[in-house]
């Protein structure tokens, strides 16, 4: 096994509509981003084997292979603990499971830093946010507590992962805090309004920002054999039927109508 220095990640997530991929060698990086949805399940195995072969890396010479495990689309996340399962167990090495809005939450911080918005020792509060269709959004709240005097920090949840209707989502916390995800455009006036301080932006769970989480979440233990590379729903069911549809949008015109003077 490599060093800490040293250490080598495969690092995906499909549970967007875009199919993320890295690998990493120490402080190298290779990315690479793809056409999601229906089509990770066909593209992931191949794009994988030409990044590590890009990068010279074997499979076997892995420290772990990193992924999204949701929440999220249901067949992306059903794609991806497939093939990190399969990568896995041929390889043998463990897999490294990583929440999505995690790295939504890591993907929004390193962006603003990069931008300069906020400093890289500043604490932060984030709103991560995915579209969950249905009319709903998966939301979490996770806190960044920097280390003084260094880049390095660590990430707290601050509130747990939900589902459900953007309206109906209520914040416990009053300090200025940063909106991020792919929710804006379909649920943008439905969403909490951003507080004085506050920021929005897009961000999605990019292998990248797994890559950045990976040795804190290495160095904790959680690291897990391939068999238990499972997906993370927080709802069971996958798609509305004909008639709630039809319901909800009638209730929306209904509502639309209402707030008309």
């Amino acid at each position: 096994m490599s060093t800490n220095s040293e250490r080598r990640w495969l690092a995906f997530d499909t549970s967007t509509d875009v199919l993320f991929l890295a690998v990493a060698r120490g402080e190298q990086v290779w990315t690479q981003t793809l056409p999601g949805g229906a089509q990770a399940s066909s593209g992931l195995i191949p794009a994988v084997l030409a990044l590590l072969a890009e990068a010279d890396m074997p499979l076997a010479s892995l420290d772990a292979i990193v992924f999204g495990r949701g929440p999220g689309s249901f067949t992306g996340l059903r794609t991806a603990c497939a093939v990190a399962q399969g990568l896995a167990f041929g390889a043998d090495v463990p897999v490294l499971p990583v929440d999505t809005l995690l790295a939504v939450a890591e993907e929004a911080r390193w962006t603003q830093v990069q931008a300069g918005a906020i400093a890289h020792d500043a604490g932060l509060t984030v709103l991560a946010l995915l579209d969950a269709r249905m009319d709903e959004v998966y939301s979490a709240v996770y806190r960044w507590e920097p280390v003084l005097g260094s880049q390095h920090g660590r990430w707290q949840e601050a509130a747990p992962l939900t589902v459900g209707a953007p309206e109906k989502l209520h914040l416990h916390d009053d300090r200025p805090m940063l909106q991020a995800g792919n929710a804006f455009a379909a649920y943008g006036e439905r969403l909490p309004s951003v507080a004085p301080g506050g920021l929005r932006c897009e961000a999605l769970p990019t292998a990248a920002a797994l890559l950045r989480l990976a040795p804190a979440l290495w160095a904790q233990g959680l690291a897990v054999p391939a068999e238990q590379a499972m997906p993370l729903y927080i709802r069971d069911k996958v798609a509305n039927t004909t008639a709630e549809r039809e319901a909800m949008k009638a209730q929306t015109a209904l509502d639309k109508a209402a707030a008309q003077p």
